[in-house]
C-alpha cells in the first residue's frame, strides 16, 4: 500500500512541476529589458526611475553583493488576449531558498508608485484582470543582489565562515571580488494566465499533501489517491489547459467532502516575520518592509478575506518614513480590518539582555504609534522568534494593557518538550497572562499539508482544548503570505482529514480559545522564566554591541534624571525630542538578532558606531544638566544617579565634596604576591596573579573554598553543533584549559596588575580594593584572537547553595544549582543582569558586572564533606558564523566580586558599579527630586511626562521578593499623586499608594512595579 501511494506522489509531483504549473503562463511574450547599475547605496525611487538605462535581456548576470540594480520592463499586450488575465512573470534568477535570502525586488508604475514585489516564490506581476490587446505596459523593478549568507552549494544552507557578510562591496575589505554578479535573469515575460489550471495546480496541491500526511489504512487517503489519479488520467499532457476543467471535475468530490465534527480548529494569522537585521544590514529591512507591506495589501485587494498582522512598529515606522504610498495603503487595509497592527512592541527585542526600562519603553513605543497612527490599542505581545523570556514580562504585558502573549521559540528546546501549548504564564509577581505556542512549531508557515498535519499531532493540550493558531507567510527575510496559501485555507476550511482553517485575527483566536478553556475547567499555569534550553551563545557573542546597550540604557536613565531635575530646580527645557529619538535608536538595536550578536558583521560594525553616537550625544545631555544644577563655585559636585545613598551622597542626588575620594587602598608586597585589606575584607593575590584568599573580616569568613584560586580564567573549546553564535553546547565543558601562567604581576600603586599571553591573545587585569568596599574589582583589558573558543572567568566559593540568584528586569530569579532533573541540567548557561549571587541563609558572596550576560553555577562536594558553588562568568566569545571575525581585537570590561553579601547588597553593589559617580565643577548641592526610605525598594526611573504636562513620573519597583511599606518624599510641594499603566494613564490602584502631605506611603507586594505620576503644588 506504501508503494501504490509513493507511486501516486511521484507521479503527481512530475506531473505538475513538468506540464501544469508550467500551463498556468504557457502563452507569453518576452518584455524589452533594460539595467541601471547602482554605484553605491541603494537610491531614492525618483532617481531610480530617471536614471540612464542600458540594454539588457534574459540570460545576463547581474548584481555584486549587496548591490541594487533597476530594471525597465515594458512591450505590448498582443491583440490576440483580448478578454484575457494578463500577468507579468518576472524572475530575476531567484534561487530555490525561501523568500528574503536572495535577490529581491519591488516593482514601481511610472510614477513611482510601489505595485508588490519580487522574491523566489513570488514572480508574478498583475497587469490587466481582462485585455482590450494592444495596452503598452511599463514597470520598473528594484531590485536588490542580496547574497545567500548561508548558502554554499544549491538548495544547501550552511553555517561556516562567510565572505558576504561583512560590508558592500564599495566599501572594500569584505572578501567579495567586485563586479562579481551573483543572479541571471531568467524570464521577463508578459503573460495570460490560466485560472483553470491555476485553480487545478492549487487542488491537487492540496489534496497530494493531505493524501501524504493520511495513516495508509485511512479509508480518506485512498479515496483521496483514486480521485488524483483519476484527475491525472484526464489531462492532456500536450493540451494541459483544454483538459484542465474536466481533470478538475474529477477531484471535486473529494475536495466537497467536510471534516469530521470533532477536528481540531485552526486559526490562520497572516504574517511576514521580518528581522529587522540578521544576514542583511538595517538599511536592506527598511527595503524589505516596502516589499512584503506592497505583497499583502495587493493580495486583499483580490482576497477580502486575507488578514495580516504586522509585530513590530519600528518597520511601520520606516514605512512611512521612506515608502509613504505604501504606508497609506497599509493604513486603508487597517480600516478594512485586514492589515492588523500588533504585538505591542517597538521591536521584536531580546527579552533576556534587554534591560527593565528599555523593557517598558519597547511596550511605551510600541503601544504609542499603533495609537497614534491607526487608532489601535494592540492587546496582544506577538513576539514568535527570540531566545528566552524573563519573568517579568507577564507583570509588563498586563502594565502595558497587554491581554495575550504568543511566541514559538520554545519549541526549539532540546532537552525537554515544553508540556503545554496554551496556558497561563505567571511571572515572578505572580500575574498571569493567558499564553499560546503555536503546535505548528513554525512561524513561517505555509498551511501545507505536513504543517497542518503536524499541528493536530503535536497539540498537547487535547482534551480540555481543541484549538490552535497557525502564523503563515514567507519570513525572516519577509516576504509574507502568497495567493497560493490562501488557495489552501481556502480548500481546507471544512475538508475531511483536515483540520478546519479558517483565517481570523489574533485577537478573534485568544477569546475563542480563552472561552475554551473557561468551559473545561481553566487552562493550566507555567510559573517562572521561560527558559529556551538552545541558543545559549547569545547571552556572550559580541561583547561590543551588548557593552553599547547596557552603557545607552544607564546613559538613558541618567539623561532622563538629570535633565527632569534641571527642570524642576531650574525652569530648564526638558530634550523631549532628542530623548525619544536616542530612545527609539537603543530601542531598535535590542532586536533579537542583533542584541544577541547573531548578525553579520556589518550590522555589528554599525551598532558599535552607533552606540558611540548615542553615548556622545547622551554624555553632552548629562553634562548640561549637571552643570545648571551644580551652579559656579571653586569646589566640587559629586552626583549620584544609583538608586542607593553612598560615600554621603543622596540617592538621585548630589553633593559638594571638598575632598578627593578616597582612593583604593595599596597592595602590601606579601612573600611572591600581594595583599589587599581595607578593613573590611582583605584579598590575597599570588605570584601568578590568582586571588588565594578573599576574607570577610568581619564576618570571620573565607569566600574561597579550600584549595581554589579565584578569577581564575578559563579557556574552553566552543565548537557547537549548530548555530555558530547562537549556541554554547554542553560538551564545551569536556575541554579546558586554566590560565595560571602570569606574564607579570606588579603593584601600580592602588592596584595589583596581571598581564597574561595565551594562545595569540594577551589579557590584562588590575584587581582593586575600593577603601571600605567588600567589593574586588577586576578591570579588564583583552586583546582578543582566538578561533572558536570561550572565555570564562571562575569563582569557587565556600558555600552549599541550594540555588543562584540572578538579576532580571525588575527582579530577581533562582535557578537550582543541582541537576536532578533534565530541566534542571538543560540550564547550564544562564542569563544575569548586573548581578549573580549564592550563598547560605547567613552568609553569601556575588559576582556584578558592567556588560556580562552569561553565566554558569556548578557545585561540588569536597573531600572534607564542605561543598564548593562555582560561579563563573562568561566574557568573550569566537563563533565563526555569522561574522567570522566575531569579537576579534580589544576590549575593555569590568566585574567585581562582592565579599559577604546578601540579594539585597548584590543589587545595591550592581548599580553602582554601572553608574559610577560623575564629579562636576560646582558648588551647590542637588536635593533629589524623590526618595525612598526602603532599601529594598528601587527607584528605576524618574523622568517628565511623555505628554508634556510637566508631571513627575516615577517608576520603582520591590527588589526583595517581600512585602514592602515605604514612603516616598518628594523634594518639591506635592499636590496630586496617582498610580500609571506604563503609557503613564491612570490606573485604578487604591493599594498601592497613599498620598500624605508631600510624602507618597507604599505598600508592594513582591516584585511589584509601580508608575507614579506626580504632579507639583503650582508656585506662587
Amino acid at each position: 500500500m506504501h508503494n501504490d501511494r509513493d507511486v501516486m506522489e511521484q507521479r503527481l509531483a512530475r506531473v505538475l512541476d513538468e506540464r501544469i504549473r508550467p500551463a498556468v503562463h504557457a502563452r507569453s511574450v518576452p518584455l524589452d529589458v533594460r539595467i541601471w547599475n547602482v554605484p553605491g547605496e541603494p537610491v531614492p525611487v525618483s532617481e531610480g526611475l530617471s536614471a540612464p538605462y542600458g540594454p539588457a535581456r534574459v540570460g545576463d548576470h547581474w548584481g555584486p553583493a549587496w548591490s541594487t540594480s533597476w530594471f525597465r520592463v515594458s512591450g505590448t499586450i498582443p491583440a490576440q488576449w483580448a478578454g484575457e488575465r494578463v500577468e507579468a512573470v518576472l524572475d530575476l534568477g531567484f534561487s530555490t531558498h525561501s523568500p528574503g535570502f536572495s535577490a529581491e525586488g519591488l516593482v514601481y508604475r511610472a510614477d513611482g508608485t510601489a505595485v508588490k514585489a519580487l522574491n523566489p516564490r513570488n514572480t508574478w506581476l498583475p497587469v490587466t484582470q481582462q485585455a482590450a490587446g494592444g495596452e503598452e505596459f511599463t514597470a520598473f523593478i528594484e531590485a536588490a543582489a542580496n547574497p545567500v549568507v548561508m548558502h554554499t552549494a544549491p538548495d544547501e544552507l550552511t553555517f561556516g565562515p562567510t565572505p558576504v557578510g561583512g560590508r558592500a562591496h564599495w566599501l572594500g575589505g569584505n572578501g567579495y571580488r567586485t563586479g562579481e554578479p551573483l543572479y541571471r535573469l531568467r524570464r521577463l515575460d508578459l503573460a495570460v494566465v490560466d485560472r483553470e489550471v491555476h485553480e487545478l495546480v492549487q487542488d491537487l496541491d492540496v489534496l497530494g499533501q493531505l493524501m501524504h500526511e493520511l495513516s495508509p489504512d485511512a479509508p480518506r487517503r485512498w479515496q483521496i489517491l483514486q480521485a488524483v489519479g483519476y484527475a491525472l488520467d484526464a489531462i492532456d499532457l500536450q493540451d494541459v489547459a483544454g483538459s484542465a476543467a474536466a481533470a478538475r471535475t474529477r477531484l471535486a468530490p473529494a475536495l466537497a467532502a467536510p471534516a469530521h465534527a470533532s477536528a481540531h480548529r485552526v486559526t490562520a494569522v497572516g504574517h511576514a516575520h521580518i528581522d529587522t537585521a540578521w544576514l542583511w544590514p538595517l538599511r536592506e529591512t527598511v527595503r524589505k518592509v516596502a516589499r512584503t507591506v506592497s505583497n499583502v495589501t495587493q493580495l486583499m485587494d483580490d482576497h477580502p478575506e486575507f488578514k495580516f498582522v504586522m509585530s513590530q512598529a519600528q518597520q511601520l515606522a520606516w514605512l512611512k518614513e521612506h515608502r509613504p504610498e505604501v504606508y497609506a495603503r497599509a493604513q486603508e487595509k487597517a480600516k478594512t480590518g485586514q492589515f492588523l497592527p500588533t504585538g505591542s512592541l517597538w521591536v521584536e527585542p531580546d527579552t533576556n539582555i534587554t534591560g527593565g526600562e528599555a523593557l517598558v519603553r519597547q511596550f511605551v513605543h510600541g503601544k504609542r504609534f499603533y495609537l497614534e497612527e491607526f487608532g489601535v490599542e494592540t492587546e496582544e505581545m506577538w513576539l514568535p522568534d527570540t531566545f528566552g523570556y524573563n519573568a517579568a514580562l507577564p507583570q509588563l504585558m498586563k502594565l502595558a494593557g497587554v491581554r495575550w502573549f504568543l511566541t514559538q521559540k520554545i519549541s526549539w528546546n532540546t532537552t525537554n518538550k515544553f508540556p503545554h501549548h496554551t496556558f497561563w504564564w505567571e511571572g515572578i509577581d505572580g500575574t498571569r497572562i493567558f499564553s499560546h505556542f503555536p503546535p505548528v512549531d513554525s512561524y513561517n508557515g505555509e498551511l501545507s499539508g505536513t504543517e497542518v498535519a503536524h499541528t493536530v499531532r503535536n497539540f498537547q493540550d487535547k482534551g480540555p482544548a481543541n484549538h490552535s493558531l497557525i502564523p503563515f507567510g514567507y519570513g525572516d527575510g519577509g516576504g509574507g503570505p502568497t495567493r497560493e496559501m490562501l488557495s489552501r485555507a481556502a480548500r481546507l476550511k471544512d475538508l475531511e482529514g483536515s483540520a478546519r482553517i479558517e483565517i481570523d485575527t489574533p485577537t478573534a483566536f485568544f477569546e475563542q480559545a480563552h472561552a475554551e478553556y473557561e468551559r473545561n475547567g481553566g487552562a493550566p499555569v507555567w510559573s517562572g522564566e521561560l527558559y529556551l534550553e538552545f541558543h545559549r551563545g547569545t547571552l556572550t557573542s559580541q561583547l561590543a554591541t551588548k557593552q553599547g546597550n547596557r552603557r545607552s540604557e544607564h546613559l538613558l536613565r541618567e539623561a532622563e534624571l538629570w535633565a527632569a531635575t534641571a527642570t524642576v530646580r531650574h525652569g530648564v527645557p526638558y530634550p523631549y525630542e532628542e530623548l525619544d529619538r536616542l530612545w527609539k535608536t537603543v530601542l531598535l538595536h535590542q532586536f533579537h538578532d542583533i542584541l544577541p550578536g547573531t548578525s553579520i558583521a556589518w550590522v555589528h560594525r554599525e551598532a558599535e558606531e552607533t552606540y558611540a553616537a548615542v553615548a556622545r550625544e547622551l554624555e553632552e545631555l548629562i553634562g548640561s544638566a549637571q552643570r545648571t544644577l551644580a551652579g559656579p563655585g571653586d569646589g566640587h559636585v559629586v552626583f549620584n544617579a544609583a538608586p542607593h545613598v553612598r560615600g554621603g551622597v543622596p540617592a538621585l542626588g548630589a553633593a559638594p565634596r571638598s575632598d578627593s575620594p578616597e582612593a583604593p587602598v595599596a597592595p602590601v608586597a606579601d612573600g611572591d604576591g600581594f595583599v589587599l585589606d581595607n578593613g573590611v575584607v582583605r584579598v590575597t593575590v599570588d605570584a601568578r596573579g590568582l586571588v588565594t584568599s578573599a576574607y570577610d573580616l568581619v564576618a570571620g569568613r573565607e569566600a574561597l573554598a579550600p584549595g581554589t584560586v579565584g578569577n581564575l580564567l578559563q579557556l574552553h573549546q566552543d565548537f557547537p553543533n549548530q548555530w555558530d553564535a547562537w549556541d554554547i553546547d554542553v560538551f564545551y565543558r569536556n575541554t579546558v584549559r586554566d590560565l595560571t601562567e602570569a606574564e607579570s604581576v606588579a603593584s601600580t600603586g592602588n592596584a595589583v596588575r596581571v598581564v597574561r599571553r595565551f594562545g595569540d591573545s594577551r589579557v590584562e587585569q588590575t584587581l582593586s580594593l575600593p577603601a571600605g568596599s567588600r567589593r574586588l574589582v577586576i578591570d579588564t583589558v583583552v586583546d582578543w584572537h582566538e578561533r572558536e573558543k570561550l572565555l570564562k572567568a571562575a569563582f569557587p566559593l565556600d558555600v552549599r547553595a541550594a540555588h543562584s540568584t540572578a538579576e532580571i528586569p525588575f527582579g530577581h530569579v533562582e535557578r537550582p544549582t543541582h541537576t536532578n532533573t533534565s530541566w534542571d541540567a538543560a540550564k547550564f548557561e544562564v542569563c544575569a543582569h548586573r548581578f549573580l549571587h549564592v550563598g547560605e541563609p547567613d552568609w553569601g558572596a556575588a559576582v556584578v558586572n558592567d556588560s556580562s550576560y552569561g553565566h554558569d553555577v556548578t557545585r561540588d562536594v569536597r573531600p572534607d564533606g564542605g561543598t564548593t558553588t562555582t560561579v563563573r562568568v562568561s566574557l568573550l566569545r569566537a563563533a565563526r558564523f555569522p561574522d567570522p571575525d566575531q569579537d576579534q581585537g580589544t576590549h575593555r570590561l569590568g566585574y567585581a566580586l562582592v565579599i559577604g553579601a546578601d540579594v539585597t547588597d548584590a543589587t545595591r553593589e550592581g548599580y553602582h558599579f554601572n553608574l559610577p559617580e560623575r564629579t562636576v565643577p560646582g558648588a551647590s548641592p542637588v536635593a533629589p527630586l524623590v526618595t525612598v526610605d526602603h532599601e529594598g525598594v528601587v527607584v528605576e526611573a524618574v523622568k517628565l511626562t511623555d505628554d508634556r504636562s510637566g508631571d513627575l513620573v516615577v517608576r520603582l519597583y520591590e527588589s526583595r521578593g517581600t512585602r514592602a511599606h515605604a514612603t516616598l518624599t518628594t523634594g518639591f510641594p506635592l499636590a496630586s499623586v496617582f498610580a500609571t499603566d506604563l503609557l503613564e494613564r491612570p490606573l485604578d490602584d487604591p493599594t498601592s499608594h497613599r498620598h500624605v502631605d508631600d510624602d507618597v506611603e507604599l505598600a508592594l507586594r513582591p516584585f511589584q512595579i509601580l508608575t507614579l505620576r506626580l504632579r507639583a503644588t503650582p508656585s506662587g
